[in-house]
């Protein structure tokens, strides 16, 4: 069972949100986010603990809630092992799973998000304790005999209803690659490489956002004011991709991206780890282990669905780079060679030039309350639900600027809470795809309310379907509710909220000038569309080149560095030349939470379009259609097989829907390639200690500097 799922918070009612309005047009839960919230000061108020859990009013309760949460689990264990063969197996094995992803969710959360480094220290310790618990029970004889009994006994396993079945299938499927079927001392083993694979993982997620930094004296003077300054040193937190100055995107990625010795070897410990334990309980590689249960199946599945993307794009790319290479020509003729830090900065000034799609134009009209009503317009019409804005209790969110939503059903009543914590604060994490929806803006003002660019307003959108994608499960168990089913369909609901958010007839209803309340001209809305297939080709090849360093990385071992590996796929599936003395590996922090499964994102996007295309294309605020995508996709989170929900649509990429094995998985990997490829021009792609490198003897910028004028 793992122990990580979407954050689902089922709490009491509170009272309504009181908020400082100052523009009066707002509907409820729009003024709620475009005005700083007063909250209504109660020296008698309890603190109710974070998520309303008492014992969370203090560090200390973290140690109570997991001696709780582990001693039940010592109950259920033993209540399972008791337990005759029958639909209570599973009932239990889904109790044992929620009593210990209850406190694991909260932990993972909080471990990144508090602003108290002893709420993140505590938290971090019962992720450890809880997450050791877990891979000890996956390798515990005794209980998978249980389940065991259960799946070998035809006549009762006949009589479960589908979802009880798969459920269980599931559950065994844990048990399996963890080792179960080995002796007593590979079991062991298993459970020790899983713990050190816990602790290598957090050590690279550390590592990947850490700052390096540089000498001075090692750059030119003019570029410093760019970067953070620290005594004789510059520090560099990042690749400044948008920075019209070509020698700063250049120092930038050159020095953030420079090979870090400790942080290679964690890497390379971290991959070798995932190969040991994989082939330790029966598999060719990590990759096999890891895409069992997923819609590709096999690394074989996947490596086609991407090799068949980079064939059919690799002219179009190529014209894409060349578009780059002329704008930056004209630009600066000095310096025409394209370079890996040019993409981002000049497909972004080709767009611009050509549709004229200044952020600052569009932002007026996406004030983060304007978006929020759309949301809440969008849910009330296709599925009769409602986003109501609550005041949280004392103590039961991690900062004052966290909103809470009730989400209200029409007819079924409450459905849970999402917590949104949209507003920047310092060393404040990156957003997490959870049900406590965190962003990074701006704080509304007095004069203004938070003003979303495009970008921001699409990933807004993307965001609450996952949120939504949870909130609309309906499942028996928890084990499979919401976002807890396979990776590459997990992001198909979030990234269709992509489409309509780029639609006019949604964005029609809520986008409106805050100071004028005039509407966003259809005009416009025409243009930013327009502008995503511009350079579309070369953003989705770079998505592929990232796909395929992560698949060969958990294939069979290569002997060869992580480095050499990289250079050889980028030249193969990028196109834009390696950099010398540069490890974007290190930075690529989605190895640990999406290891063998980056592909995902291609995937799902691929499904996503199709969705798109056949359901909502032709009437996207239709409510039959919602209740529908609702009924067969959103309820059975991870209840159902993916590709079973993906057929039941007449335009589903299966030609073979009675057969398996890996031919039928094979051209279910090339049909969705196609409806990738098809969809690629409806939208773009959503937006330990620092190393000092003390000699800038290594460092030669290739960017010649421009004339600076005044």
């Amino acid at each position: 069972m793992s122990v990580y799922r979407p954050l689902v918070c089922l709490l009491r009612h509170g009272t309504a949100a009181r908020v400082c309005r100052t523009v009066t047009t707002w509907s409820p839960v729009g003024a709620a986010f475009n005005a700083k919230v007063q909250r209504r000061l109660d020296l008698f108020q309890q603190n109710v603990g974070l998520f309303a859990v008492p014992e969370l009013s203090s560090v200390e309760g973290f140690e109570v809630v997991q001696d709780r949460a582990l001693q039940e689990t010592e109950q259920l264990v033993e209540k399972a092992c008791r337990c005759p063969p029958g639909v209570q197996t599973v009932e239990i094995f889904d109790k044992l799973s929620d009593s210990l992803c209850r406190v694991a969710d909260m932990a993972d959360f909080i471990k990144v998000a508090h602003p108290d480094p002893s709420y993140r220290e505590a938290a971090e310790r019962t992720c450890i304790n809880i997450g050791t618990m877990v891979e000890r029970l996956n390798t515990n004889v005794e209980l998978c005999k249980s389940l065991k009994d259960l799946l070998d006994n035809k006549e009762v396993f006949s009589k479960l209803d589908p979802e009880t079945k798969r459920v269980a299938e599931l559950f065994m499927f844990d048990f399996e690659i963890s080792g179960i079927h080995l002796d007593k001392k590979k079991r062991k083993e298993a459970v020790n490489l899983n713990v050190k694979l816990l602790d290598l993982s957090n050590q690279f997620l550390m590592s990947c956002h850490m700052p390096n930094r540089i000498e001075k004296r090692a750059l030119p003077e003019h570029i410093h004011q760019h970067f953070t300054k620290d005594g004789n040193y510059i520090e560099i937190g990042g690749l400044n991709a948008d920075a019209p100055d070509d020698l700063v995107r250049e120092v930038a990625y050159k020095v953030f991206l420079y090979p870090n010795t400790n942080v290679m070897h964690i890497l390379e410990e971290l991959l070798s780890c995932r190969d040991k334990l994989a082939r330790l309980v029966g598999y060719e590689s990590y990759a096999h282990r890891a895409l069992k249960g997923t819609m590709a199946k096999s690394p074989e599945a996947v490596m086609s669905f991407l090799q068949q993307i980079t064939d059919k794009l690799s002219d179009r790319t190529k014209k894409d780079f060349e578009m780059m290479r002329e704008m930056k020509t004209k630009l600066n003729p000095r310096n025409a060679e394209l370079m890996p830090w040019d993409h981002p900065y000049f497909s972004g000034v080709i767009r611009a030039e050509r549709f004229n799609i200044e952020p600052s134009l569009y932002s007026p009209y996406f004030s983060l309350g304007a978006c929020m009503e759309g949301l809440n317009g969008l849910f009330t019409q296709l599925y009769g639900v409602s986003l109501l804005a609550e005041q949280p209790s004392v103590g039961e969110v991690w900062s004052e600027d966290v909103r809470k939503l009730a989400v209200v059903h029409e007819t079924e009543g409450l459905l849970g809470y999402i917590y949104c914590d949209f507003f920047y604060r310092p060393d404040k994490p990156h957003q997490l795809p959870m049900v406590v929806l965190m962003l990074n803006l701006p704080h509304p003002t007095r004069s203004a309310p938070t003003l979303l660019s495009p970008g921001m307003m699409e990933n807004l959108f993307h965001e609450m379907g996952h949120a939504m994608h949870s909130m609309l499960g309906r499942t028996r168990y928890q084990h499979v509710t919401g976002t807890r089913c396979a990776t590459d369909f997990a992001e198909v609901p979030s990234i269709l909220m992509e489409y309509f958010a780029t639609d006019y007839r949604v964005i029609s209803q809520f986008a409106r000038h805050y100071q004028t309340g005039q509407p966003l001209p259809q005009s416009m809305v025409a243009r930013l569309c327009e502008s995503k297939k511009v350079c579309g080709a070369a953003d989705t090849q770079l998505q592929v080149f990232y796909a395929i360093i992560d698949q060969v990385y958990h294939g069979k071992p290569l002997n060869r560095s992580t480095t050499d590996i990289m250079i050889d796929m980028q030249k193969k599936y990028y196109g834009l030349p390696y950099v010398t003395n540069t490890a974007w590996q290190l930075r690529f922090s989605h190895l640990v939470g999406y290891g063998a499964k980056y592909y995902s994102y291609l995937m799902s996007r691929a499904v996503a379009s199709m969705v798109w295309k056949q359901c909502f294309y032709k009437d996207p605020l239709n409510r039959e259609t919602g209740e529908r995508y609702r009924r067969e996709m959103l309820a059975h989170g991870g209840g159902k097989e993916p590709m079973l929900m993906v057929e039941v649509h007449p335009m589903a990429p299966s030609s073979v829907p009675d057969r398996s094995g890996t031919r039928a998985t094979l051209e279910r990997a090339c049909s969705l390639g196609c409806f990738y490829l098809r969809g690629l021009l409806a939208l773009s792609w959503p937006d330990p200690r620092p190393l000092v490198l003390k000699s800038p003897g290594w460092i030669r910028w290739h960017s010649r500097e421009r004339k600076v004028t005044d």
